[in-house]
């Protein structure tokens, strides 16, 4: 894929870093030429200094033929002109925008434009290690009304079937871990215990499931 990252601080110079590594073309912007030197010298993409709006820095980076854009720099404003920029004017398939200011982010989200909004999911992942600390979030989506957790069977699920914990439209068993190998339970697949449980939960089953495992 040809890919353009808009910013190399430290989250867009990893993120360049990880594309690049993956077999990925990468371009990389920032007005800082000194950005640069936060990535490795096994970096094979191309540097281009200037200012990530602009449409000819856009041009030099490759966007007539980008599959995808990262705005990642330090400002919300500059990702997103960045983001509207790529959508609109060089319609370029894949848009990701990191924005601080949730508001904001849901707003453009509705626009069609993804964002990755560091404020809310620093929020949430605090938020879950003080009040959930034995469950841990593999995936949200949304704005996170739905997430899958992993947790481990506990003594007082081991034997219980899948249906002992399952409500309709609040908790959901996806999948189960024993012994290495993976499996899709049916409501009727037993616990054991050392089992490890991908479950699928709103918010009100979150705190279902962790009553469920503290009986």
């Amino acid at each position: 894929m040809n890919i353009i990252v808009a910013g190399c601080g430290r989250l867009g110079a990893e993120l360049a870093q990880i594309l690049d590594s993956d077999g990925n073309h990468v371009a990389v912007i920032d007005r800082d030429k000194d950005a640069f030197k936060r990535l490795k010298s096994s970096f094979k993409g191309e540097f281009i200094e200037g200012i990530a709006f602009d449409k000819a820095t856009l041009i030099k980076a490759g966007i007539e033929h980008a599959d995808a854009v990262a705005s990642t720099t330090n400002g919300d404003n500059t990702n997103i002109v960045t983001a509207l920029i790529a959508k609109k004017k060089f319609k370029v398939p894949t848009i990701v925008a990191r924005i601080y200011d949730p508001i904001r982010a849901e707003i453009y989200k509705k626009m069609g434009i993804n964002t990755v909004s560091p404020t809310l999911w620093g929020a949430n992942k605090i938020k879950d290690l003080i009040c959930h600390p034995d469950l841990f979030r593999v995936s949200s989506f949304g704005s996170g009304e739905v997430e899958i957790i992993e947790t481990e069977a506990t003594a007082f699920l081991d034997g219980r079937h899948v249906r002992d914990i399952a409500i309709p439209s609040e908790i959901n068993v996806v999948s189960i871990v024993r012994d290495g190998i993976a499996l899709i339970p049916t409501h009727s697949t037993t616990f054991k215990k050392g089992d490890k449980i991908f479950i699928a939960l709103t918010a009100f089953g979150k705190t279902k499931i962790k009553q469920m495992l503290m009986s």
